[in-house]
């Protein structure tokens, strides 16, 4: 007998009764009445226009964020390393990486976009930047294809400082914050 089958049955065992126990407590209350009561039903709570706002600009931070330490780490860094040019070594990886990075920070930077309709000053201030946000729309299949060069690497790095200048105008410091490779994919 093979040494991988007790654990394989134990994971297979960690699974069902992990998936009973979701559906045990997915089912309700355990009562017998079949049904909760008023008393033990939890309704949602709405938010203040203050808390809303102060959700608005930490997700704004935490969006842009990561659009700008993608679009440093796997962007500009390689780029200005010599990494996107041909015959370098790991040049089709970084590539790859760098259209990923490239897609990731445009959906962050759409998301920081939205996030910033939440708070009045900082609407204010990224407003004049969706059209510079959205011109980023197809620079990550150029940047995989390996077609981009100095004035787009530019411009990614030219909206990411302005989306960071708007959000410390408005109050919202941003910070680069590299997401992991996992979180450029999925």
């Amino acid at each position: 007998m093979p040494r991988s089958t007790p654990l394989r049955r134990l994971l297979v065992a960690l699974a069902l009764t992990c998936s009973l126990l979701a559906g045990a407590a997915a089912c309700g209350s355990d009562d017998g009445s079949g049904g909760g009561d008023a008393s033990t039903t939890v309704s949602p709570s709405g938010t203040s226009s203050a808390q809303a706002q102060k959700f608005a600009k930490t997700r704004f931070v935490a969006n842009a964020g990561l659009a700008a330490g993608a679009t440093y780490q796997w962007i500009v860094k390689p780029y200005r390393a010599g990494t996107f040019k041909k015959g370098a070594d790991g040049r089709t990886f970084a590539l790859v990486k760098a259209g990923l990075a490239g897609a990731f920070a445009y959906n962050r930077l759409k998301a920081a976009s939205d996030n910033a309709k939440g708070d009045p000053l900082l609407s204010k201030a990224v407003a004049p930047l969706t059209a510079s946000i959205e011109s980023l729309k197809g620079l990550g299949t150029k940047l995989r294809k390996g077609e981009a060069g100095a004035d787009e690497i530019g411009l990614f790095e030219g909206v990411i400082n302005s989306v960071k200048d708007a959000g410390r105008s408005a109050g919202a410091e941003v910070k680069d914050k590299v997401p992991s490779t996992a979180q450029l994919g999925g």
